[in-house]
């Protein structure tokens, strides 16, 4: 399940895609507008994008994440448009058989869209607004090879 919307996103609809009983884990991860950003007020976000390009390589993550960690179960949403403080700008739902495959997958999740989805995201402040860069990627090695060992 994919979706790019300018409509408010509707995180039980992603999550309860993904809630079946084969899945003994389910992840949800919300985006959310906060207010500030290195000590500035933000009034609101607003973000554009490629919309056919953008669906076409958020149905790529979402295949990407399913083969890479198992999964038969992953939703994706996305806002475009302005906005509002508080407001969910994304949703990723994974069902998972097991936890640790499902939080691992949500968190790749994130980090990829801001890779590769052709979405811009401009932050609005009392003073003025700039386009930011998606360049908060925390998805290390590190968490590969945790993922790699341990129980799940």
């Amino acid at each position: 399940m994919i979706e790019l919307t300018s409509q408010t996103l509707d995180p039980d609809k992603f999550t309860s895609a993904v809630r079946l009983s084969t899945n003994g884990a389910v992840v949800t991860f919300l985006g959310t507008t906060r207010d500030n950003f290195e000590g500035k007020g933000v009034l609101t976000l607003e973000y554009e994008a490629f919309d056919e390009m953008a669906v076409k390589k958020l149905e790529e993550v979402r295949q990407e994440l399913m083969a890479e960690f198992g999964l038969d179960d992953v939703a994706i949403g996305h806002r475009t448009g302005t906005v509002a403080i508080g407001e969910i700008s994304l949703v990723v739902a994974v069902g998972s058989p097991h936890r640790k495959e499902g939080f691992y997958a949500c968190h790749k999740a994130v980090d990829r869209i801001k890779e590769v989805v052709p979405i811009w995201k401009k932050e609005v402040y009392e003073d003025g607004s700039r386009w930011v860069a998606c360049e908060d990627h925390e998805f290390t090695h590190e968490h590969e090879a945790a993922l790699q060992g341990g129980d799940g």
